[in-house]
């Protein structure tokens, strides 16, 4: 019979991160903006660069493009928000704005 040493399974340590990852902070934006009220979003698209977030797309009225911003700027981690959302409505059109 031949005796081995008990091997034991260790688990790496865990590494604390003070802000959450991209893929995280994206997805945590763009759930809170398809669930919030006053916007849709089907047409907003959300990316982070660390704690900056940056919402590109467009949206039919300017109160959404308002919105999408507060969302945004309400989510924990976000730090800054740039808002290059277009609005394409066409209220806009004929105010001439």
């Amino acid at each position: 019979m031949v005796f081995k040493h008990q091997q034991f399974y260790e688990a790496p340590p865990e590494i604390e991160v003070e802000f959450p990852g991209r893929a995280t902070l994206e997805a945590t934006v763009s759930d809170a903006l398809a669930s919030s009220g006053g916007i849709d979003a089907s047409d907003v698209t959300v990316t982070a660069s660390g704690t900056t977030i940056t919402l590109s797309g467009s949206v039919l009225r300017q109160e959404e493009r308002v919105r999408a911003d507060e969302i945004a700027h309400s989510i924990e981690g976000v730090t800054k928000v740039r808002n290059d959302i277009a609005v394409t409505g066409l209220d806009q059109v004929q105010r001439g704005i």
